[in-house]
């Protein structure tokens, strides 16, 4: 295990550790270091404080584990692996993320899975424990985003426009839905067998990181948005 006291480098130095460790790395004292183990193929990177913007950006593999909050683009363009983060993110966590997972303990900030896609096998999936803030899904081409809303503290899970341009993937929501405003563009319905099936695994873990219930969760009520059709803004730009 390689070992890093944060507070003696910049993130240009601490990241050219990182990336020449030879064995999992260990950072304490963190605070707002940027693209830590951006691009990591393998290995584990464990970090004790608060990472700076686009902590594990075209991660393609290995595993991030942060004990404390994250900032914003967190997993940005991300091809595989896992991030677990086990108090909040700011905004933009998942952008344009094409592969791998990521848990959040805690809430996300803005636009938490802009731009997610997935191709054939690769289907990348967020968990976020909380609630997330204004944009949700913002234009989700794929994968699949997941808010349990565990700790609301009497606010709605989901900000506000969620989906908003939404046309691929799905977003599952614990709960029926009601009182979001979704697009137009969009539907909500009852979660499925299959779609539980899909999503467990994913559950199962989140669970197993963060100390939850996983049978209580279960039994929960779930429900999945999608896109309405396979071109769901076409009435914006064809006249009928």
């Amino acid at each position: 295990m390689t070992s890093i006291n944060a507070t003696e480098y910049e993130f240009a130095g601490l990241n050219e550790l990182v990336h020449n460790a030879q064995d999992d790395v260990a950072i304490v004292n963190c605070c707002g270091q940027r693209f830590i183990a951006a691009g990591m193929k393998r290995g584990r990177v464990t970090i004790d404080g608060v990472p700076g913007n686009a902590l594990g950006a075209y991660l393609t593999g290995g595993e991030i584990i942060v004990h404390g909050n994250a900032q914003d683009a967190v997993g940005d363009t991300m091809n595989d692996g896992e991030i677990v983060i086990s108090g909040n993110v700011g905004d933009a966590v998942g952008y344009a993320m094409r592969g791998g997972a990521i848990y959040v303990r805690g809430n996300a900030g803005y636009r938490a899975g802009i731009h997610m896609k997935e191709y054939k096998s690769k289907k990348p999936v967020i968990v976020i424990g909380g609630r997330c803030g204004s944009f949700l899904g913002e234009y989700q081409a794929g994968g699949r985003l997941i808010v349990l809303g565990l700790h609301q503290d009497g606010r709605p899970s989901v900000g506000n426009f969620p989906c908003t341009g939404m046309h691929g993937g799905k977003l599952i929501l614990r709960g029926d839905g009601s009182g979001v405003k979704f697009p137009v563009q969009t539907k909500v319905s009852e979660l499925t067998a299959e779609d539980w099936e899909e999503i467990a695994p994913y559950l199962h873990r989140f669970c197993e990181v963060f100390g939850v219930d996983y049978q209580a969760l279960s039994q929960e009520r779930f429900c999945v948005v999608t896109p309405d059709s396979q071109n769901p803004y076409k009435q914006m730009y064809v006249a009928n």
